[in-house]
């Protein structure tokens, strides 16, 4: 019998799944009815312990070919039922396999939606998850001890300068903990990716010869990496640059902008946002703790293109003279009737229409 214990004194006893163990972080909720597999291995979710509030989860098992890195980046999963019998031809494993494998801890036959409801209560509630059976008192000891960790992005960017070739335009990345699936995007279309630590140097990444830059998701706290917004500001003022995610934020800060906490954050597959540049409304799949405040845009360079439809905060900015734009929505997933594509296509035609930009702008 497992543990599953709020900082607001709930805890829950369930049947421990995955791996053996207790940890500690940050619980948030997730509403998406499928991508499980997805959700555990995006570098965003680096730190927490994600709670899923639809019912049944694992019932298609899992296709490592659908990772969006190489590990595991959560610290743990919860679920109301973990589904006994996995269906799919091209499921490798059952998740609870998967879980031990990442040796990640997990329970299943808890109530999600009211631990949902009670993360809605609440900001940032901090969780302590076991395999082992844990009184209030042992988990208020373990939660009085947690310290929100500090630049998770150091913990999932590459090290190492990766060049995927392809025909199209040579595009520069910045891992922040980039999704395999956001990569795909850009091969998808052609281009030429060279993915660098999230640290490396303007000069370094421009030597390579971009024609473009993306500034990629990733976790935590755009603040503690706000050492990367000189190298931003370089960048966005030489090359044609989009955002997504983190990387939205961060390019938001760049030229001035202010982010701070949502309350419980958006996570899942099924967040509506309005394109006001078009006038239309998509579906978009989201994974955040931070946004960009609206009413610090006013004294930046900066213009909203997109607003979420739940609580409005800024769901995109454009520059208003340089190639630069960005979102916080993840473009490459398609949980809609309107994919979110066109993100990508505007940033091949602004690397189409851009020979050259000017340094001079603001």
């Amino acid at each position: 019998m497992g543990t599953l214990c709020l900082q607001d004194n709930t805890i829950v006893h369930a049947k421990s799944i995955g791996a053996a163990g207790t940890s500690v972080g940050e619980i948030v909720f997730n509403t998406s009815m499928t991508g499980y597999q997805e959700i555990l291995t995006d570098p965003s979710y680096a730190g927490q312990i994600v709670n899923m509030t639809f019912p049944l989860i694992g019932n298609y098992g899992v296709s490592l070919k659908t990772n969006e890195s190489t590990k595991v980046h959560l610290k743990g999963f919860v679920v109301k039922e973990l589904a006994s019998l996995e269906s799919n031809f091209t499921s490798e494993m059952p998740l609870d396999a998967f879980l031990k494998q990442g040796e990640i801890v997990a329970l299943s036959g808890v109530d999600t939606r009211q631990i949902t409801k009670r993360i809605r209560r609440t900001e940032s509630l901090v969780a302590v998850i076991s395999s082992e059976d844990l009184s209030l008192k042992e988990c208020q000891a373990l939660m009085a001890a947690y310290k929100f960790p500090q630049n998770l992005v150091e913990t999932v960017s590459r090290r190492e300068i990766q060049t995927i070739d392809g025909p199209g335009f040579h595009v520069a990345v910045l891992d922040f903990g980039i999704k395999n699936s956001i990569l795909a995007g850009l091969l998808k279309l052609g281009c030429k990716v060279t993915l660098f630590p999230y640290d490396t140097p303007a000069g370094e990444i421009l030597a390579t010869g971009p024609d473009g830059v993306l500034l990629s998701n990733g976790p935590g706290d755009p603040a503690d990496i706000a050492h990367v917004m000189d190298t931003i500001w370089t960048l966005a003022h030489e090359k044609p640059t989009l955002g997504i995610c983190l990387g939205h934020q961060l390019l938001a800060m760049t030229f001035g902008a202010k982010t701070y906490k949502l309350k419980f954050g958006h996570h899942g597959g099924n967040h509506g946002v309005h394109d006001v540049m078009v006038d239309k409304c998509f579906i978009t799949s989201q994974n955040h703790e931070y946004a960009v405040d609206m009413e610090s845009l006013g004294s930046t360079p900066l213009t909203a293109t997109h607003r979420n439809l739940n609580d409005n905060t800024v769901e995109g900015v454009c520059h208003n003279s340089l190639p630069a734009f960005s979102v916080q929505f993840h473009p490459e997933a398609s949980p809609g009737p309107q994919d979110n594509a066109y993100i990508f296509e505007q940033f091949i035609a602004k690397m189409n229409e851009a020979p050259h930009v000017d340094s001079k702008a603001g």
